[in-house]
């Protein structure tokens, strides 16, 4: 059976399926698909894997003749970055795993922007719909000041993920209208301290709008 000879890359979001943006059209195509889909449960699946963390991934050929998985994207903890490796690693078929995932910056005032954010988000009238748990943080706003929202986030699917690097904003994810998307962006960008704020939201076109 012939590999894939092109890696596939996928986006991989909680309640998101992973989305190929590229793949060789040969007999190696199944093989490549059912590993996307182990990646996809494997790292959804991980309990420390949430809101504030964004991870996609490449699968392609190992020189071996099995597949290599890179793993990339954003963990606001160090252990979601090593747990993500091991996941993969155990894979029937994966051969390698390469871990480019960036461990975010661990300070009180990317903490406090993660969860105003966060808040101003998933807190507003017209996007809380989006937020399993209405908008309340995972813990009192006093001790989510104190220890910090990511040493225990927000539960449930978020389809709106909130990437903070020393005082930069990303928003990635999907929404349901141009319109909350342009929501988001404006709500990240009025919380104090926030320095940029980069809009990676995608929206799904209405049938209305498709001609």
């Amino acid at each position: 059976m012939k590999r894939c000879s092109t890696y596939i890359t996928a986006f991989l979001l909680l309640a998101f399926t992973w989305l190929p943006l590229a793949f060789s059209q040969d007999t190696g195509q199944e093989e490549v698909y059912r590993l996307a889909n182990q990646v996809q449960k494997r790292i959804s699946r991980l309990s420390n894997y949430g809101v504030f963390d964004e991870i996609n991934y490449a699968i392609g050929p190992a020189a071996d003749g099995g597949y290599e998985v890179v793993l990339r994207g954003f963990a606001s903890r160090p252990t979601l970055q090593k747990s993500a490796q091991r996941q993969i690693e155990r894979i029937e078929g994966v051969s390698s795993v390469q871990n480019d995932i960036e461990v975010l910056p661990n300070n009180s005032g990317d903490e406090r922007i993660r969860l105003a954010v966060y808040a101003n988000i998933y807190g507003h009238p017209v996007l809380s719909r989006y937020n399993p748990n209405r908008g309340a943080p995972a813990m009192g706003m006093r001790q989510t000041l104190t220890m910090g929202i990511s040493t225990n986030p927000p539960m449930g699917p978020h389809p709106i993920h909130i990437i903070v690097n020393t005082g930069n904003v990303r928003l990635i994810g999907v929404v349901d209208t141009e319109g909350d998307k342009t929501i988001a962006a404006m709500q990240a960008n009025t919380v104090s301290g926030v320095f940029s704020v980069t809009d990676e939201i995608q929206f799904r076109q209405s049938k209305k709008s498709k001609k």
